[in-house]
């Protein structure tokens, strides 16, 4: 009597392990020919179509041509905004049940990833020994005192103003003082620093007047000498600074994208850094400009950036209430960038930046 029981047992436990294993087959075989439906494939064929483009234009935007309202520098400049475009498309193909926009996706997810993915995370090192800062305090600020103060508070051993303006040229000099033993101001660009200066002197980078010059209220002079370069006294030696503001980027309807003085800017720039002979080298300075324009090789072939280095995020500083690019930069050569981040708004349209490098 105990062994039939205990062979029903055995036949029940094998009959139960059995259905539960025709149980998954059967979920795996359903699976299967779900996905393996015609409809699921067919469908959304205009969506995979869109996403496959994305992907294209995102790999292929050094490809985009200037010729036409230098269209390429455009994409460039807000790249990593294309990448909003996926999360749309992957609702699309998800209400449309379509796996193969779904698959189509794959190819922007990674290229933008490959682009853009390693600057999400925090790149920060502890250490450095010398902390820069730039800020285009902005012609028009309304309280230029407030921003000197809140540049004095944040601590950096040089820092880089640009956009200064003849009236409020002795404010930032008068508030800066305490904390800066050293300055220099050439045009509208500056140089305060706790370190000794040396050197210093204005950089040509061919800045010309034009119909579409930059234009400030007819109340507030500017010159049109936009760069400087100096030595800083560091304990591990001579550190080459060179402080740039260079043309303005414009969209306009007649011309595009018009960055004709920045683009020369640039060039003139690269061509001055090019020939210093300081292995040691930092730039700080507002370049109307995004490091992934094409029009910046002269100068990212040198020099690399702080902020993609060392940084945490995009950094964007501009415009200050929403910031959307980052067109302030810290750029470095001969010296480590240990962290880089963006200061808190002040009275200027731009945001501050600063890095911690080893000199």
């Amino acid at each position: 009597m105990k062994q039939v029981d205990t062979a029903e047992a055995g036949q029940g436990g094998a009959g139960r392990r059995g259905t539960g294993a025709g149980t998954w087959r059967e979920r795996i075989r359903r699976a299967t020919r779900a996905a393996s439906r015609p409809g699921l494939w067919k469908r959304g064929r205009v969506l995979a179509a869109l996403a496959l483009l994305l992907g294209l234009f995102m790999l292929l935007h050094a490809q985009i041509p200037n010729r036409i309202g230098n269209l390429g520098s455009l994409v460039e400049t807000f790249l990593p905004w294309f990448g909003l475009l996926i999360p749309v498309l992957l609702i699309g193909a998800l209400w449309r049940r379509s796996a193969s926009a779904v698959a189509a996706l794959l190819l922007p997810v990674v290229v933008w990833l490959n682009l853009f993915g390693g600057l999400l995370g925090d790149k920060s090192h502890p250490g450095g020994g010398l902390t820069v800062a730039q800020h285009n305090v902005g012609a028009g600020n309304p309280d230029p005192a407030g921003t000197a103060t809140d540049l004095a508070t944040a601590g950096a051993d040089v820092l880089a103003l640009v956009e200064l303006t003849e009236q409020a040229r002795g404010t930032y000099e008068s508030e800066l003082a305490e904390a800066y033993a050293y300055h220099t101001v050439q045009g509208t660009v500056g140089l305060w620093s706790k370190l000794p200066l040396s050197d210093t002197q204005p950089v040509d980078i061919k800045m010309d007047a034009g119909p579409l010059a930059d234009t400030k209220p007819v109340d507030i002079k500017m010159t049109y000498t936009r760069a400087l370069r100096a030595t800083v006294t560091t304990d591990q030696g001579p550190l080459a600074v060179y402080v740039a503001h260079l043309g303005s980027a414009r969209v306009n309807l007649k011309a595009g994208f018009w960055t004709a003085h920045r683009d020369r800017n640039a060039q003139a720039l690269g061509q001055a850094i090019a020939a210093e002979q300081n292995e040691r080298v930092v730039l700080l300075g507002d370049l109307n400009g995004t490091m992934d324009d094409r029009a910046f090789a002269s100068i990212t072939a040198q020099l690399s950036s702080a902020q993609d280095a060392a940084g945490n995020g995009f950094g964007f500083t501009w415009p200050a209430e929403f910031p959307v690019v980052r067109i302030d930069q810290i750029l470095v050569r001969g010296v480590k960038a240990e962290s880089s981040w963006v200061l808190p708004a002040t009275g200027s349209d731009h945001r501050p930046v600063a890095a911690r490098i080893t000199p």
